[in-house]
């Protein structure tokens, strides 16, 4: 049977990708090994599918001062040699990563024993994870088409993000009955990323009086989030965090609110929901969210509201205004959708298998 280690974690949206995966690599008959963090995100994540789980040292790369940057290159040093003790005993054909800090070691000991690497850059710019990873892959797959110049040009695929396929097959009424909402006003999703968003949250609860006037809203608002207070809010129902439930709440939605991670609006995409982007700021990332955020709005696909600008009155005129113009969007990633990612991915890696030298 042919073996792939599939990697990626520190957050949620380096991991969907690789569940999406899963079916599919199945089917053309690999067995499937996880190798991440010792217990971070991805750990969870895997736990619901019955695959081996080999977990590693890891350190976190950062791009600001930080205490931990001195011993954290130690961690990714001893999660080197952990790897590829792993992969000597695993023997798998290909390694696939998704990316994240979580992936460098892994990556980097696949490459010094020779097993090819694939791995997928979400974002417009290839994040530090990646660009020390990218030197030693054999294909590197992105989302957008402005990744590709910005990428070796005998490795760059323009692949999409896989998306998982149990997200097209949610019941809506289910999401109603969970959600306690009846079917006289459409439905806002809000979704903060894996971790949720304070400024989103607050912008988001300051405005219901507005917003429950002619909208219901499901807001998943991030581990230890949830306001108390507004607990028995008719038309308001908030989450920590949805597993099994989302793709119900995703179908049920009429418009999205979101963060604009790559996996997170690729998801929006190919659902074809109208979406409000309120991308990370500068200050408190890369800049990632707000390159993506800019395709996509130049794309016709989300409109953009920056955090910066983010309050009571924007927000709730910002909704109204892509409820208005939802089918302006809808029409846009209709003709927008590409091709199916999870066959070009899974087809760039049989090819690597296959051509193994």
């Amino acid at each position: 049977m042919k073996k792939i280690v599939l990697t990626g974690g520190g957050t949620a949206g380096h991991v969907t990708p690789n569940l999406a995966l899963m079916p599919r690599l199945k089917e053309l008959g690999y067995d499937i090994v996880y190798m991440g963090s010792i217990d971070g995100i991805e750990k969870k994540l895997i736990a619901d599918f019955d695959i081996p789980y080999y977990g590693v040292p890891v350190g976190k790369l950062r791009r600001y001062l930080d205490p931990k940057n001195l011993t954290d290159p130690f961690k990714v040093i001893k999660g080197f040699k952990e790897a590829k003790k792993y992969l000597k005993e695993i023997k798998p054909n290909v390694v696939f990563s998704k990316g994240g800090y979580v992936s460098v070691p892994i990556v980097r000991a696949a490459a010094s024993l020779k097993i090819p690497c694939i791995i997928h850059e979400s974002d417009i710019t290839p994040g530090l994870a990646n660009k020390i990873c990218i030197p030693k892959a054999l294909k590197v797959c992105c989302n957008f088409p402005e990744t590709v110049s910005r990428l070796p040009k005998n490795k760059a695929v323009l692949t999409g993000s896989p998306v998982r396929s149990e997200l097209f097959n949610g019941d809506a009424e289910a999401a109603r009955e969970m959600c306690k909402f009846n079917k006289e006003k459409p439905v806002i999703m809000v979704i903060g990323g894996s971790t949720g968003s304070v400024a989103i949250n607050k912008a988001v609860r300051s405005s219901l009086p507005e917003l429950l006037k002619d909208f219901q809203v499901v807001h998943l608002c991030g581990n230890g989030r949830i306001d108390n207070l507004l607990l028995t809010t008719e038309g308001y129902a908030q989450f920590e965090y949805l597993k099994g439930e989302l793709k119900d709440v995703m179908a049920l939605s009429d418009i999205v609110i979101s963060r604009a991670g790559a996996n997170a609006i690729c998801e929006l995409l190919s659902l074809r929901k109208p979406n409000l982007l309120i991308p990370l700021t500068k200050a408190a990332s890369r800049g990632d969210q707000i390159l993506n955020a800019q395709s996509f709005e130049s794309q016709g696909f989300s409109m953009v509201l920056h955090e910066e600008d983010l309050d009571e009155i924007s927000l709730v005129a910002k909704v109204h205004e892509l409820y208005e113009n939802r089918d302006k969007y809808v029409n846009a990633m209709k003709s927008g959708s590409s091709a199916n990612s999870i066959d070009i991915i899974t087809g760039l890696i049989e090819d690597a298998v296959i051509n193994k030298p």
